[in-house]
């Protein structure tokens, strides 16, 4: 493979990203001559075809989305670490790119991202929320938040919130009572997230007792607000986290049967190991750290793991 030319690269996703030549030389001032020699010689450099031409048309291929997933996040680190360098500060700015669980995203990124635009009026937010786990690179994004993620050696960053699981139920659901003449667990209706197995136990601890109770899955929901909203009318018990359902024990909504000792839920703020943290990165995190810092603060709406 030729060296690989960084103009050419860097032209290349102007042109992906505008989704044509046309409005990628309107943007950038560049002809579109210059743009089509440098994807040219990009390709002959890396030896396979981009972009499909179809008539004034075009369509990346399979190599050149793979291409502008993966760079396009980097390109973007440089071009704000640059215009940083150039203005001799690091005041940060330019577009972030957050994914965000859908409990969390509906119940607090609104009110945080609110808050962070005033702090930082040049960081253009942008959030996705959704319960999948994206790719954070491929997908070009510049920071995600996960409940209780598996350790990835391409990701790190910092615990944000930290919080015991309970499990609750309406007061119309009686707490099952211990079967004394056998070995059988009580059994109580559960309500539990989608992918879970229809049978299992829980270990409940409520002060000095603790109790092992068998549970069925009479209901699989997608997230803990939904869930939520389904124990309070009754037809089964859930594990949610305990700041998420405060304010419905404290309303008699729901009734707390004691925690799940062994299980807890961490939110974590990641971002990719292998870039240079930039400013606006680095003020997300510490923003995002600062608010749950004080552990009074008002955490409705967190996600627990079920």
């Amino acid at each position: 493979m030729k060296q690989l030319n960084f103009q050419a690269l860097v032209d290349f996703n102007l042109v992906a990203l505008h989704e044509g030549f046309g409005k990628a030389s309107r943007s950038s001032g560049r002809s579109k001559a210059s743009l089509s020699r440098h994807i040219a010689e990009l390709e002959e450099g890396l030896s396979v075809r981009l972009l499909e031409r179809v008539g004034r048309s075009f369509r990346l291929t399979e190599e050149g989305k793979n291409l502008y997933n993966r760079t396009v996040g980097l390109l973007g680190e440089v071009s704000d670490a640059a215009q940083e360098l150039t203005e001799g500060r690091g005041e940060p700015r330019g577009r972030l790119r957050i994914s965000a669980p859908v409990t969390f995203g509906n119940t607090a990124i609104g009110r945080l991202a609110a808050e962070f635009a005033v702090q930082y009026p040049e960081v253009q937010l942008e959030v996705t929320v959704e319960d999948h786990a994206v790719d954070l690179i491929a997908d070009g994004y510049d920071v995600v938040i996960r409940v209780n993620p598996k350790p990835d050696d391409e990701l790190v960053g910092r615990c944000f919130f930290r919080d015991r699981l309970a499990v609750v139920a309406a007061p119309s659901l009686a707490f099952p009572k211990a079967i004394l003449e056998t070995d059988t667990l009580p059994s109580v209706p559960a309500i539990v997230g989608i992918g879970m197995p229809e049978t299992g136990t829980w270990t409940i601890r409520n002060g000095k007792d603790t109790q092992t109770i068998h549970r069925h899955a009479v209901l699989r929901l997608p997230n803990p607000i939904i869930i939520r909203d389904a124990a309070i009318v009754g037809i089964g018990a859930a594990v949610l986290a305990r700041k998420f359902i405060e304010d419905d024990i404290a309303a008699g909504r729901l009734v707390c049967w004691g925690e799940v000792p062994e299980r807890a839920v961490e939110i974590w703020i990641l971002h990719s190991s292998r870039r240079l943290v930039s400013s606006k990165v680095a003020a997300f995190v510490k923003f995002l750290c600062d608010v749950y810092a004080d552990k009074d603060v008002g955490l409705n709406g967190l996600p627990g793991q079920l």
